[in-house]
This record gives C-alpha cells, structure tokens and sequence, in this order.
C-alpha cells in the first residue's frame, strides 16, 4: 500500500511544520538546496520508478507481530527523515513516495515483500529489516534484481554486499568493545550469554565466547537460546542464581524482553545492586517502552546512540522526532540509525546525479554526515559506518546515562581475523 503509515501516527499540519523547521536546523551540514531537475532520461536508465517530479522507494518493516515492538521506530524515523527531504525540495528535484511494507516478523514474509517491492513497484531504494534473519531473507532478492537496501540494526558482521549499506554497528563496534569495557570497568571474569533463537544472537554469542575465553581471559558458565515470542524464562533465571556469573551478555529481542527482564526483577536480581552486570545489546529506549524503566534500571547497553546524546544536532532531532509522533516517543539505537539511510541516499544519489542503483552504489564510499543526531558518521568503503562505541546505564525513566563513549570513531570491520 503506498503512503500507509504506522498504525500509532499522530498527524497534524503542526507537527509536520515543528519538524520540517527543526530539520533546517538539524540538517544544515548536508547540501539541501533543491537541484536543478535533470530530465528523467538522464538519472533513471534502469527502468526505476522514477518520474519527473517524483521517484518511489520502500520501507519494510515488522508493523505486527513480536518485532513490532523494536522495528515500529525505524519506520517512524524513515518517514520523518523522507518528510523533512521532501520539504526541502527532494532528491534531484523530485519529491520522494514510499510504499511501506508489514514484514510481519515472519522471514519468507520479508523475502515476498521486498520481491514484491523491487520488481513491481520498481523502488530505488529500501529502508528495512530489522533482524538478520529478515536481511539474510532479502539479501539474495536484492542482489539478484540489483537493489539497494539501507540496512539500520546492530548485527553480527561476517557480511559485505554491494546492495547493502549497514547504517548499524557490527561486532567490533558493539559485541567486542563493549565486553572490553565491562571487563576493565567492572573486572567482570565470567559471563552467561543468554538470546533468541535465530541468527543474530547466535552468531553474536559465538563472537562473544571467542573474545571472553581467547582474549579477556574469562570464563561462559551458560549459554541459552529461546525462541522469538518466548515469554518463560524462570527457568533460566533459576540458572543464572545458580552460577552467579559477574556478566548476563544478553541478546534477548522483540516482546521477548519485556518477559525476561520482568521476570528478572521478580525473582529478585536487582541490577541497582551491581551485585552483577547486565550488558545488553538488543535492548533500546523503544524496547524499555514495554519493559518498563523499573524492571531495566541498572542494566548497561552498548549501542551507539542514546536519545540522551547531548549534542546540538540530537537535540533538533529528538526534537523533531517528537514533534511530528507525539512528546511520550522514544528514540533508541536503530530508529536513528533508520533515520540516516534516507539521508545517506539522497546524499548518494545527488553525487551520483542519478538514481541508478550502479551509480549510487559507486558514490556512497566516503558519504559522510557531520551533522547525524549521533554526531558524524561515514561510509566506508565495506558499505558500514565509521561510529563510535557508547555504553549506557539504564535509568528508572526509561533513558540511558552515557557513562563511557570510544574517543575516536571506530573503523567498521566485519570480518574480524580470529572470529569467523
């Protein structure tokens, strides 16, 4: 369905002009002045759907199901960052129409969709997914028709293709940096990994174990998986008292989470207590929506962005954010990192000067943000981000305190020697 928008929009002519202004703050760094309109001839031989005043792309998202609760906010981001473009003008002087997608947190589902939206609807790009389960679904559809997704989660590297451009961090800049972290800070030596059942957090547990036993000199006492929508997890809890580990590595997601860490506070282990650590990598501010800030407080997450980020260009964008979905939304890791996909296009394509998938493929390498809500990110030449690694304190409100960010930004590398 084109234009479709979530089921929790909240719109109005207002929101829409808060949010168009504060982008014009937020933005200023990226060359906005509308451009010339080429003729279509000249930016679209690929038989894109591409007009001359308007060119259409994809968002896939999981708007039902268990993933809805982390994968709602990507599209939210998505489209203010399409709204915002449009009202400066667009992409080569077109205005941009998206056809969104309900990926159902279901794989084959993602895998029709996204066919769907490359060969029928002829979309330039796609903004989507969410799990790696859904992008290694897609990714043979994108390369096999030559399309281009933007792709915003954290995941666990060990993947480079030319129709993607990762927006989230992989391993070295979340999974190995922040165990680094939480073994010089809390002197942490044994760790229970506990996640869903499915690529991700399998692969991430994999990379986890080699680093804690190969090279911080630790010891994994339990490692569990249960499936996506599992809401029992006493059993486990039983486990982890049992064992007393210094860290639970947890890569629990969806609607999971609000079973696990609830549960977690039932049976009486208290994070505030620091007796020990909880360091998440799946757990965002949207997430905390539904677990409830009292059930996470005192847990850590590694991620690269936090809605707390001080800085100018996340205060316009939190801002922004809120304006145009309501002042109770949230923004976590993946809803910014969405929200860079849309910008990173444009700014590809505007170098490119052409909306041919080859050609924005060839520029995107050295696109950078100076203003990203994040601070400043660039795309390497492995199509992922230079970012920085930030670890949170999680906070009874539901917000993270940054108690520790990398100095420099990190170079991506998603193929680290010793952890394939």
């Amino acid at each position: 369905m084109e234009h479709s928008k979530p089921k929790l929009s909240r719109r109005s002519f207002l929101a829409r002009s808060i949010a168009a202004m504060s982008a014009a703050v937020l933005l200023s760094g990226i060359s906005l002045t509308a451009t010339a309109n080429p003729s279509t001839a000249e930016v679209n031989t690929t038989g894109l759907a591409v007009t001359d005043d308007t060119v259409k792309v994809g968002i896939l998202h999981s708007i039902t199901g268990t993933m809805a609760i982390s994968e709602e906010g990507s599209v939210q981001a998505e489209i203010l960052a399409i709204e915002q473009i449009n009202a400066m003008g667009g992409v080569l002087g077109r205005q941009i129409e998206y056809v969104q997608e309900d990926g159902a947190s279901d794989w084959p589902t993602f895998a029709d969709r996204a066919n769907k939206l490359l060969r029928q609807d002829k979309v330039a790009a796609v903004f989507g997914c969410w799990t790696s389960a859904s992008r290694k679904a897609v990714l043979p559809i994108f390369e096999r028709n030559n399309g281009m997704l933007y792709y915003p989660t954290f995941y666990e590297g060990l993947e480079q293709s030319p129709n993607v451009i990762y927006t989230g961090q992989e391993a070295t800049q979340q999974i190995l940096a922040g165990l680094d972290w939480v073994s010089e800070d809390k002197g942490a030596k044994t760790f229970y990994l506990i996640g869903s059942d499915y690529i991700w957090p399998r692969t991430s547990n994999k990379i986890a174990r080699t680093h804690i036993e190969q090279h911080l000199g630790g010891q994994v006492v339990g490692e569990d998986y249960f499936p996506l929508g599992h809401t029992s997890f006493n059993s486990v809890i039983n486990r982890i008292r049992l064992r007393k580990p210094d860290v639970i590595f947890a890569s629990v997601v969806g609607g999971s989470n609000v079973a696990f860490y609830r549960q977690l506070k039932a049976a009486g282990l208290d994070m505030t207590k620091e007796d020990f650590t909880l360091l998440t990598i799946s757990v965002t501010e949207d997430e905390i929506l539904g677990i409830g800030g009292d059930n996470i407080e005192g847990a850590y997450a590694s991620m690269k962005y936090f809605q707390s980020l001080p800085n100018e260009n996340n205060q316009a964008f939190v801002e922004a954010f809120k304006a145009r979905w309501g002042a109770d939304a949230v923004i976590g890791d993946v809803t910014q990192a969405a929200y860079l996909g849309p910008w990173l296009w444009k700014a590809a394509v505007e170098k490119a000067g052409s909306f041919d998938v080859d050609r924005v493929r060839e520029a995107s390498p050295g696109i950078e943000l100076t203003t990203a809500p994040e601070g400043y990110v660039r795309i390497h030449e492995n199509h992922h981000l230079w970012s920085k690694t930030r670890i949170g304190h999680a906070q009874r409100d539901g917000q993270f305190k940054v108690v520790y960010e990398t100095e420099e930004l990190m170079e991506p590398d998603p193929f680290p020697a010793g952890y394939q």
